[in-house]
C-alpha cells in the first residue's frame, strides 16, 4: 500500500495518550509500507529531546521511547517544527535519532497532494 503518510503530533507529557496513539498510528502505517513523517509541533517538539520520553508509557501500550525507536528503524522520519523548538528554547544537539528540525515548507513539500494526515 504506497503513498505518504502524516502524522501531526502537538502534545507531549501534557497529554502522554495522545502522544503515545500518534505513535501507535505511525507504526502502523509504516508497516503498511507507507512513507510516513511524524510532525512534532507545539508541546509535541519536547519529544525530540533524548530522554524526554523514557518515562512516558500509557497503560495498554508498548513505552513511547520504544515506539518512537520502533518508528525510526522501520524507516519513519520525524520533522521537527522550527519556529515550535526555537520558542522553547530546546537543544539541537540532544535531538534523537532521526529527527530532523524543519520548517513547515519541507512538511508541504513532503506532503505534495493527496497525502492523509491525522493530528493529535
Amino acid at each position: 500500500m504506497a503513498g505518504k503518510f502524516v502524522v501531526s503530533l502537538t502534545r507531549a507529557k501534557d497529554d502522554t495518550d495522545r502522544a503515545t496513539v500518534a505513535f501507535v498510528v505511525a507504526n502502523a502505517a509504516v508497516a503498511s509500507e507507507k512513507e510516513v513523517v511524524v510532525f512534532l509541533n507545539i508541546e509535541g517538539t519536547r519529544l525530540s529531546q533524548a530522554g524526554y520520553a523514557n518515562d512516558i508509557h500509557e497503560a495498554g501500550f508498548a513505552p513511547l521511547k520504544e515506539l518512537i525507536a520502533s518508528f525510526v528503524e522501520a524507516g519513519g522520519q520525524i520533522y521537527v517544527c522550527s519556529p515550535c523548538f526555537k520558542k522553547r528554547g530546546l537543544d539541537e544537539n540532544n535531538l534523537i535519532p532521526g529527527a530532523r528540525i524543519v520548517g513547515g515548507a519541507m512538511l508541504v513539500e513532503f506532503m505534495g497532494e493527496a497525502c492523509p494526515s491525522l493530528s493529535y
